[in-house]
């Protein structure tokens, strides 16, 4: 009698990419340590997989040089990293911001999604310039990381601008670039590194300053 065959069971690609997700996010952790640590030119790719305990294979297949780790570093979206790759229009915190039809709530939900991303990027915003030093294509990635910084205040500055006018008839160009020297990582590192200001503190300064110098 022939032995039935038992069903194979389903292959589960959800599971399997939790796990990516997670191996990535320990060796972004890892990056992130050894280059505040030692700098670019001092986190080799082989100490950043040492740091995250994986191989330097799983390294160069994940992200395929140590250039491309400093770049994801600065594309960070929320702690799950589950939407680090969509664009800014479509996360769920710009959503919300855009949803809301209170002025003075966006400005405070704005801040705080800033906060948290400055919080992340800014000091490897300032590594990266120093790798700019070494790798010279670094370059053209610190003026397009310029670039897109600059597209996501002008949507923020159009979605608050959607529920009311700015004070003094302010046209939106002008808030805009208000909004994007205030939101820059320097400050935020003047005044949480060098001055000792909580995250929260900076988030709760820049609401309050974005509002009087917005609004009416």
């Amino acid at each position: 009698m022939a032995k039935l065959k038992s069903p194979k069971r389903a292959y589960d690609s959800s599971r399997r990419q939790a796990q990516a997700n997670e191996t990535r996010r320990h060796i972004l952790e890892a990056a992130r340590k050894l280059f505040m640590e030692r700098g670019y030119a001092g986190a080799t790719a082989e100490a950043i997989a040492a740091e995250a305990g994986v191989s330097a294979q799983t390294i160069y297949a994940i992200f395929k040089n140590k250039r491309k780790i400093l770049v994801s570093l600065m594309n960070v979206a929320s702690p799950t990293g589950e939407e680090d790759h969509l664009p800014v229009h479509e996360r769920s915190g710009a959503q919300a911001v855009a949803r809301e039809t209170d002025q003075r709530r966006q400005l405070r939900m704005f801040a705080e999604i800033v906060a948290y991303n400055l919080d992340q990027v800014a000091a490897v915003f300032e590594i990266m310039m120093d790798a700019a030093r070494v790798e010279p294509d670094f370059e053209k990635i610190v003026e397009k990381l310029n670039k897109q910084r600059l597209a996501h205040m002008t949507l923020a500055v159009q979605q608050i601008a959607a529920n009311g006018p700015f004070r003094d008839s302010m046209d939106e160009t002008y808030a805009r670039d208000m909004v994007w020297t205030l939101t820059s990582g320097e400050i935020y590192l003047l005044l949480t590194r060098d001055r000792g200001w909580s995250k929260e503190q900076y988030s709760e300064w820049l609401a309050d300053t974005l509002t009087r110098v917005l609004l009416s």
